[in-house]
């Protein structure tokens, strides 16, 4: 007789746990609507370098070549479309300085160290920072579509140099 009042009591347990998981959380997840997504913009005096898919550059100023291989991951919340996480897009790309060897890193769309996306990493006594990236997913041209037509852009200064104390 024990052994049933346990099994129903945790059958019981179970069904009100399932009913209690179906129905909605109030201000549990943030939604997002790709009208509030807002692009990082440079501050004034910022140089903004943007490649295409694929190319590859020397840039004679801060001595190193640079090269944009590919997008990596698009998750961006489409246009007009409502989304749990606003996404991110993460630029592979290959630095080489004059005097130092090929380096492959990714930069984000955003900064979230839980997922390890960086929107800036230091190379050569630089700070390369990603601040554009287009074009943005629609409803209709998914990011597989978009394949081979991103272009990004980028800027670079001095590691460790204050932007606001300019």
């Amino acid at each position: 007789m024990f052994n049933k009042v346990i099994i129903f009591s945790l059958g019981l347990l179970s069904l009100i746990n399932c009913n209690a998981q179906k129905e909605p959380k109030k201000n549990a997840e943030r939604t997002w609507s790709s009208t509030e997504i807002k692009e990082t913009t440079p501050m004034k005096g910022e140089n903004i370098i943007y490649f295409n898919e694929g190319e590859k550059k020397f840039l004679k100023e801060y001595q190193m070549n640079v090269a944009f291989k590919w997008i990596s991951e698009d998750s961006r919340c489409p246009k007009e479309v409502n989304c749990i996480w606003a996404g991110v897009a993460v630029a592979e790309m290959e630095l080489m300085g004059t005097t130092t060897r090929p380096m492959t890193i990714k930069l984000a769309s955003l900064d979230n160290k839980g997922r390890n996306y960086n929107k800036s990493v230091d190379f050569n006594g630089y700070t390369i920072t990603l601040v554009d990236v287009n074009p943005y997913p629609t409803q209709e041209v998914g990011a597989n579509a978009l394949h081979s037509k991103y272009k990004i852009g980028i800027t670079i200064k001095k590691a460790g140099e204050n932007p606001t104390t300019k």
